[in-house]
């Protein structure tokens, strides 16, 4: 492929996603994303050497409602953009595959693992590696337009795109999420993320009526785009860019 054809082709791609509703496309180069998540491919069951991963944000109106909890309203909304997204990918993996390269859509959100819950590929690390945001200390990706209030989906191709770069740790000092986490699974002081806490509320909120699934909201609401705090020490100072989360 030229560069010129590889161009040609990311056109194409951001007008289908982007006629679709997706605000965030990102390319990721997945032979280096599994030196870093070796289980990468583990659920697929064959390699590729890039990702085209997209990003659709959440109707803010809709995680009025969430404090503690999740809700219906939020619930519903969460069910409908993962149907989007995946007709999002669906019609992106069709033109990649048009164009003769092998490609595989991945659910936005579907279970093929439990304890804890595990799709077949890990979209936030995919759309980390494409550089459409950062993961933040809730595990969430993080991204500047939208906060983690975004869904994701992902679409495996052997087309040789040109890959985005990581974007650095950048939540500064804040740490909403962390004081709101109905789990306490967050640290506030880069600490690591308690998974086994936060699965555990999630099987608690399962049982919430007309939810009925492992969802929560309370970290995606508190993590919105317009947060001061982000870049900022608790000191008031410039952060230090760190690689943890």
């Amino acid at each position: 492929m030229t560069d010129e054809q590889a161009h040609t082709l990311r056109e194409s791609i951001d007008t289908i996603s982007h006629g679709l509703g997706v605000r965030e496309v990102g390319v990721a180069d997945l032979e280096a994303g599994s030196r870093q998540v070796p289980d990468i491919f583990e659920r697929v069951g064959a390699s590729y050497p890039r990702a085209v991963v997209m990003a659709m944000p959440l109707n803010p109106a809709t995680l009025e409602g969430v404090i503690d909890a999740p809700t219906p309203l939020y619930f519903h909304a969460y069910r409908q953009l993962n149907y989007r997204l995946d007709v999002a990918a669906s019609r992106v993996a069709e033109a990649l595959i048009e164009a003769g390269y092998r490609s595989l859509a991945i659910a936005a959100s579907q279970i093929v693992g439990r304890d804890p819950p595990r799709g077949h590929v890990s979209h936030r690390h995919v759309a980390a590696a494409a550089g459409i945001g950062w993961t933040g200390r809730s595990g969430l990706l993080v991204t500047p337009a939208y906060g983690a209030r975004v869904r994701l989906v992902s679409v495996l191709t052997e087309a040789p795109l040109d890959a985005g770069s990581p974007m650095p740790f950048s939540c500064g000092g804040c740490v909403r999420c962390a004081k709101v986490c109905p789990a306490h699974a967050i640290s506030a002081s880069g600490g690591r993320f308690d998974l086994e806490a936060c699965y555990l509320k999630l099987t608690e909120f399962t049982r919430i009526p007309y939810v009925g699934q492992h969802i929560c909201g309370v970290c995606v609401k508190a993590c919105a785009p317009d947060n001061p705090a982000r870049g900022i020490d608790s000191s008031g100072n410039p952060a230090q860019v760190s690689s943890d989360g």
